[in-house]
């Protein structure tokens, strides 16, 4: 009897403890998040038919990006390089890079040596490029769709 018994008890333990430690949803904009997937999927699939790459290059707190179109088309004045840490949001930055000639230039505050994620994008988020690559850039890095 006491096995059954003590079965029982500990399920009703089980019970209790998953009870009080519900984690919930792991997100609760689940239908948001999904939808803008969506988003980045059409900026990626738009940068894709535009013909879209770029190459970015890093002097000090320097950048220097060449956007670059198979198609003929009117580049922006200015797009917007974000640098994502995948570890920690706080380190993340956003830089506007101004056009001069052919080529797009702005300034970053010191990063973090490590792994960082590039997206490279309009103002209007129409078309997006993007790269995993290690910072500080010791050579040119590619961007593309």
């Amino acid at each position: 009897m006491s096995l059954p018994a003590s079965a029982v008890a500990a399920g009703l333990v089980t019970w209790l403890i998953a009870f009080r430690s519900d984690d919930g949803l792991v997100a609760q904009d689940y239908y948001k998040k999904g939808l803008a997937i969506n988003r980045v999927l059409a900026s990626q699939e738009r940068a894709t038919q535009m013909g879209l790459t770029a190459s970015l290059q890093q002097d000090g707190e320097q950048l220097d990006l060449v956007l670059e179109s198979t198609r003929d088309l009117t580049l922006p004045d200015q797009v917007r390089l974000s640098l994502l840490n995948p570890a920690r949001a706080g380190f993340d930055q956003v830089v506007m890079l101004q056009r001069d000639g052919k080529h797009y230039k702005g300034k970053i505050r010191q990063v973090r040596d490590g792994r960082w994620n590039l997206k490279l994008e309009d103002e209007g988020g129409v078309w997006r490029l993007f790269t995993e690559t290690r910072l500080p850039l010791l050579a040119p890095v590619r961007l593309e769709p």
